[in-house]
């Protein structure tokens, strides 16, 4: 993409360094097409778009990333279902200190009678992957996938730190949900936060949405292909099932729930949900969660060296915290992102939320500046 690519959208003057800082990214060839966004004190100061949903290399011709384009932002998608679950907690549905089994009975099996429902929220259930050689469409079945991870034995002793739970995760929390509210936890979240919000944000969706899909421009390989032993804790919980990052193209990907990495969105369906949390629970006159509601994502329950990405992370209830490896400005602020570089940033003390969506996707997990980039220009812009 060359640094004539024309951006779209709106960008209030004071906010100029982000869209400087997006600009940036297409003038450097780190871009096909991208979206970003910034809301302050519930209002969208940034909603930006830019370069081709499409890179006409894949299964789609060429195509503009047009106003509502979406795309698989997988592991941003963590942050609506640890949303979903922040509101059950918050409306006394749910218990973070109650054993899972209190809620879902058949999970007390093989040992994990003493699992409790935040160690699943911080990654330290031990339930990182699954036992069972899985492939791309386990994922798409609506029970299996839980339905193993409740038979099996934890992979570590429970509670004691963190192994980033990449895809079992959102099927843990889903199946909790469920038990609870009798809903999936795609039902929940189109019914009780993108509709009231508004938000354009889609954990599993019909074909009538297929049209506005962008195409992921994949890395070479596929997650989890890093040279470690095959029985190494990164290789078990990374690469089963093998993805690829063409399943989001797929019917049977979009359609099915998969809360940890399925999810379909943009930078202002993404920071729109998060404006809600920034500005302490509500925004537009749509509550979410009390102010202490949110809160609890500031309850820490692992710091450290995590057993699955290898780096420093701090995992509250549902979102990393800052970090030396994650710094953000001010204390009440968290974060999550997605395989490829997909980020949002929330940050309760500036009430801003800032939010990166793009589809060519960097080859690691680490070391991805355009989003960080663009984060910090909306800092800089506040002064």
């Amino acid at each position: 993409m060359s640094d004539t690519t024309t951006i779209h959208g709106h960008c209030e003057p004071q906010f100029e360094p982000v869209r400087a800082a997006f600009a940036a990214n297409f003038a450097q060839g780190g871009e096909v097409g991208a979206s970003v966004a910034v809301t302050l004190d519930g209002k969208s100061v940034v909603d930006l778009w830019a370069g081709d949903a499409a890179d006409g290399n894949g299964d789609q011709p060429a195509t503009p990333w047009q106003e509502d384009t979406i795309v698989n932002v997988y592991s941003t998608t963590k942050t609506m279902a640890g949303l979903c679950m922040l509101m059950l907690a918050d409306r006394g549905q749910l218990d973070f200190d109650a054993p899972v089994a209190t809620y879902w009975p058949e999970f007390a099996a093989n040992g994990k009678d003493g699992v409790l429902v935040r160690h699943i929220m911080g990654h330290t259930s031990g339930l990182s992957g699954w036992d069972e050689p899985l492939t791309a469409t386990d994922l798409y079945d609506g029970t299996k996938p839980a339905d193993l991870l409740a038979a099996q034995a934890p992979w570590w002793t429970p509670g004691d730190g963190s192994g980033y739970h990449a895809i079992t995760l959102g099927f843990l929390q889903g199946e909790i949900l469920r038990r609870i509210t009798g809903r999936t936890i795609g039902e929940f979240f189109a019914a009780e936060v993108a509709g009231p919000l508004g938000a354009d944000f889609h954990i599993g969706f019909g074909p009538e949405t297929d049209a506005r899909c962008g195409e992921l421009v994949p890395p070479e390989g596929a997650l989890g292909d890093v040279d470690l032993p095959p029985d190494a804790l990164p290789i078990r919980t990374l690469g089963n099932p093998r993805l690829t990052a063409h399943e989001p193209r797929s019917r049977g990907w979009r359609a099915a729930e998969i809360p940890a990495a399925g999810g379909f969105g943009n930078a202002r369906s993404v920071a729109r949900v998060h404006s809600a949390m920034a500005c302490g629970g509500s925004v537009d006159g749509v509550e979410l969660l009390s102010t202490a509601g949110v809160e609890r994502v500031f309850d820490e329950q692992a710091h450290g060296i995590d057993r699955v990405l290898g780096t420093e992370i701090k995992f509250g209830m549902g979102f990393g915290l800052a970090t030396d490896v994650m710094p953000l400005p001010n204390p009440r602020s968290f974060y999550w992102g997605g395989w490829g570089g997909s980020i949002a940033v929330t940050d309760m003390d500036a009430r801003m939320s800032v939010s990166y969506v793009m589809n060519k996707m960097f080859p690691t997990l680490e070391g991805d500046l355009r989003g960080g980039m663009i984060m910090l220009a909306a800092y800089g812009s506040l002064g």
